[in-house]
């Protein structure tokens, strides 16, 4: 079975303070006794994943994170861990238990807001709650549902939850587990736009698509890359005809069609040889601009370039890429885009480095951020890292972007999207 690549799944986080349910929680969703469950509080010690085909959504990931309420330092920890998690978060769900809510909660919306993560609230185990002698003895109506909420709330905290439409009560005992999928399904249909795709707008029926796709030792053995893979596939979608060469027989590729191509899509490190053999009528960009289009970042991303002819000697550059692979002597971010900035600069520039889920919150030494492709990265990942550097006042691009740039190619190979 075909697995939906990690970065074009929509990730679900689940938080709260200890012991609210929020693994049984999970557990009931999925149907699956994916989370560890006990009575002793803090049982989830880290965010524990789990993939999932929620129709009509498609491919989602449950996250579920340790209690935010824990303040030891350990707990501390634990809340950075939870806090990367959401970061690529599209939707969050925050459980409260029959108790309600306190300071640790509030605080934590706060949070969710701040870094714009769509969510709503669940009052768990209100089966419980019938059992206390604190409940108010009224109750708040909300979308037929009986909302039931302790006495110890205080007015402020009561108005924070009342206001939220999404606001359910549940039970893992009692409650049908489609009330909770159907909320979630209703808050991601509008993050999941169906006809947002690569290669919109670009190609279609019985048009060709030349890609060149090197091969040289930091390509995967047996394989190609994920960005080469979705596109491949999205053009065999439309009806398109793909046409698959290295740049060594891009040329003679290119003489053998009767009918030139569409549009050729390269890897960004061939470029500057592929674009001296595309003649200027046939259009010609990257991989990595083409995902930049594709998840709404292309004009920060070209608008970060800006800075990169005032860069100094004593400047910092952090290369940043969204996964972690073993390292050779062709390596582009490691080896390649060090060189060539070298070459570009006149200088040997300053570089540090991030990988995988590692991206620094504080960038004060930072004078550019170059950021990989990331095709293993949600968008709503990405644009946390783009924020993250808007706020500090630093610039962003991307791989493909700084190449084209570097190499005077930049205006050819995003002339397709202008005016979009």
């Amino acid at each position: 079975m075909a697995i939906t690549p990690r970065g074009e799944r929509l990730n679900i986080c689940v938080v709260g303070k200890t012991n609210v349910g929020k693994s049984s929680i999970i557990n009931k969703i999925i149907g699956q006794n994916v989370s560890i469950i006990s009575e002793q509080a803090g049982t989830t010690t880290d965010a524990v994943s789990k993939r999932y085909e929620l129709t009509p959504i498609g491919a989602v990931t449950f996250f579920d994170t340790p209690g935010y309420d824990d303040h030891t330092f350990l707990g501390e920890k634990r809340l950075a861990a939870t806090m990367k998690v959401l970061y690529k978060a599209d939707l969050a769900i925050l459980v409260l238990d029959e108790r309600g809510s306190n300071e640790s909660d509030l605080k934590f919306i706060e949070i969710l807001k701040e870094i714009n993560v769509p969510f709503f609230v669940v009052q768990n185990k209100v089966d419980l709650s019938l059992q206390r002698e604190n409940l108010l003895s009224s109750t708040h109506k909300n979308n037929d549902e009986s909302i039931v909420l302790p006495r110890d709330i205080h007015y402020q905290e009561l108005s924070t939850f009342i206001q939220y439409s999404d606001f359910l009560t549940f039970s893992i005992y009692t409650s049908d587990e489609n009330v909770l999928k159907n909320k979630i399904i209703s808050k991601l249909i509008v993050l999941k736009d169906a006809n947002k795709t690569i290669l919109k707008g670009l190609v279609e029926k019985k048009e060709r698509v030349i890609l060149v796709i090197p091969i040289d030792s930091s390509a995967p053995k047996g394989r190609i890359i994920l960005p080469q893979v979705q596109v491949l596939r999205e053009i065999l979608d439309v009806g398109g005809i793909a046409i698959c060469c290295t740049e060594k027989e891009l040329a003679e590729t290119l003489s053998s069609l009767k009918k030139p191509p569409k549009v050729v899509i390269t890897d960004s490190q061939v470029l500057n040889v592929v674009h001296k053999i595309i003649p200027e009528e046939i259009s010609l960009t990257t991989f990595s601009i083409l995902f930049a289009r594709y998840r709404g970042e292309l004009e920060t991303l070209l608008d970060g370039l800006r800075s990169l002819k005032e860069i100094k000697s004593e400047d910092y550059i952090l290369i940043a890429e969204g996964c972690s692979h073993h390292k050779t002597c062709e390596d582009i971010g490691d080896v390649k885009i060090p060189m060539w900035l070298e070459q570009y600069l006149g200088f040997t520039p300053k570089i540090c480095r991030a990988s995988g889920s590692d991206f620094p919150d504080v960038l004060s030494k930072i004078k550019l951020v170059i950021h990989c492709g990331a095709c293993m990265q949600t968008r709503a990942e990405m644009l946390h890292r783009i924020d993250t550097c808007q706020k500090q006042g630093v610039p962003i691009t991307n791989f493909g972007m700084l190449i084209s740039e570097m190499n005077g190619i930049l205006d050819r190979a995003t002339k397709l999207f202008r005016g979009e």
